[in-house]
């Protein structure tokens, strides 16, 4: 039985940046088959695009974990509506399900089957920060945990990475994935 992750950058990033290196590096040695792809359409074009290209582009059972950053945690929120298995595990970090400020964010659908997320993973983390300067802050992650449970995380880490915050590794994260 192998265990898989798929890490997903957020909006204008790569796999390359902040802590997700690091992150595909520690669950390597732990023995996961890691994905970190690249998407640069990611909040460019419509979520059912992106959302179709993920779905063609992985396989998903009940061994994956899931772990997104800002613009990759929104796109989690889709993937997970349509996905056609129970993942073990999806880590939002810096997610948000509604506009965090005054620009379009096609990453975002303008209703979600709240029920069909909850079904699609076992184990939900949502991560967030009070001080996060774009807005994907804690009450982002108090409503999703609000429509679907989980455990919602509050750390005082602005976005948890960018390019004015230098974040090279994330402890809690590693820790938090079985």
């Amino acid at each position: 039985m192998s265990r898989n992750a798929i890490i997903f950058h957020g909006t204008g990033a790569t796999p390359e940046v902040v802590w997700l290196p690091w992150l595909r590096g520690r669950l390597i040695e732990r023995g996961y088959d890691v994905d970190a792809p690249h998407y640069p359409g990611l909040n460019l074009e419509p979520v059912t695009t992106t959302v179709a290209e993920v779905l063609a582009d992985h396989t998903f059972d009940h061994d994956t974990v899931l772990i997104g950053h800002s613009g990759g945690a929104a796109l989690l929120l889709a993937l997970l509506e349509r996905v056609d298995v129970t993942v073990a595990q999806a880590l939002l970090v810096a997610g948000y399900y509604t506009p965090p400020g005054t620009n379009d964010e096609p990453v975002l659908q303008s209703d979600y089957d709240w029920g069909a997320i909850k079904s699609h993973v076992r184990d939900l983390y949502f991560i967030n920060s009070p001080n996060d300067p774009y807005g994907c802050d804690d009450r982002q992650g108090r409503a999703m945990f609000d429509q679907v449970g989980g455990t919602q995380v509050i750390r005082h880490d602005g976005h948890f990475g960018d390019h004015d915050q230098p974040y090279p590794t994330f402890e809690l994260l590693d820790r938090l994935i079985d």
